[in-house]
C-alpha cells in the first residue's frame, strides 16, 4: 500500500474513534486535480476509489479510461457550459451554488434521467474570492433547489478561511446542515480534516498530503 494512503487511513480512523463516530463513517476524497498519474496510480492500484477533480475536462481526460469501479467527485466550480458533460461524467457535484447553475442542472438530469449525488457549496467565511452561496441564504437556497428545480441536496461542502481556526466554520456548516435536514459533510482537507471529522464531516479531501505538493 501507498504508506501516505496508509497513514491517512489510520488518522481518519483514529480521529473518527475520538470523535465517538462508527468505524469508517468518513470518506476519503483523494484530490487528484493537477497531479501527475505516477502520483496517482500508486494511491490508485492500493485500493483507494473516490477521487476528487477541479475540471470537467481534465478529470475526463484523466480518468475516462480508468473509470470502472470509481466514484469521481468534482470539488472545483462548475461553469453552466460544462454541465452537460459534469451530468455524464461525475458521480458527485459538490460545488452547486447558484439558481442558474440549479436550472441547468435539473434540465440536464430530466433530459438524461441520470442524476449525479448533488452538494451544496456554502462560502462559509464569506470570502469575496470563493465560491459558494452566503451562508444567510443557504436555506432560501436549498429549498429553491428542492422546490423549484426538483433536485435532491445530499450534502454541503466549505473551505474554511485558510489562516483562521476552521472549527467554528465547520460547526456552522453542521448547523445549516442540520437545520435543512441534509446528510452529508465535505468539509476538511490536508491541514485540518481531522478537526473536520470532530465536527460531523461525513467525508474529506485530501490531495497535498497524500501525493505530496502539486507541480
Amino acid at each position: 500500500m501507498s504508506p501516505a494512503l496508509a497513514d491517512i487511513r489510520a488518522r481518519i480512523a483514529a480521529a473518527e474513534a475520538r470523535a465517538g463516530r462508527p468505524a469508517g463513517s468518513v470518506t476519503l476524497v483523494a484530490v487528484s486535480k493537477t497531479q501527475p498519474w505516477d502520483h496517482i496510480a500508486p494511491v490508485l492500484e492500493a485500493g483507494q476509489k473516490v477521487f476528487g477533480e477541479n475540471r470537467v475536462q481534465e478529470a475526463m481526460e484523466r480518468w475516462t479510461e480508468h473509470r470502472e469501479g470509481l466514484q469521481l467527485r468534482l470539488i472545483g466550480p462548475l461553469q453552466t457550459n460544462k454541465a452537460r458533460e459534469a451530468v455524464g461524467f461525475f458521480d458527485v457535484i459538490e460545488t452547486l451554488d447558484r439558481e442558474k447553475l440549479a436550472r441547468v442542472l435539473a434540465e440536464e438530469i430530466q433530459r438524461v434521467g441520470k442524476a449525479p449525488r448533488l452538494y451544496v457549496q456554502v462560502n462559509i467565511g464569506e470570502e469575496p474570492q470563493k465560491a459558494g452561496v452566503a451562508p444567510d441564504r443557504a436555506d432560501t437556497f436549498i429549498d429553491a433547489c428542492r422546490t423549484i428545480y426538483g433536485l435532491t441536496v445530499e450534502g454541503l461542502m466549505c473551505i474554511p478561511p485558510f489562516d483562521q481556526d476552521p472549527a467554528p466554520y465547520f460547526a456552522r456548516l453542521a448547523t445549516i446542515a442540520e437545520r435543512n435536514g441534509v446528510d452529508k459533510l465535505s468539509m476538511g482537507m490536508s491541514d485540518d480534516f481531522e478537526i473536520a471529522i470532530a465536527q460531523g464531516a461525513t467525508s474529506v479531501r485530501v490531495g497535498s498530503a497524500l501525493f505530496g505538493v502539486r507541480r
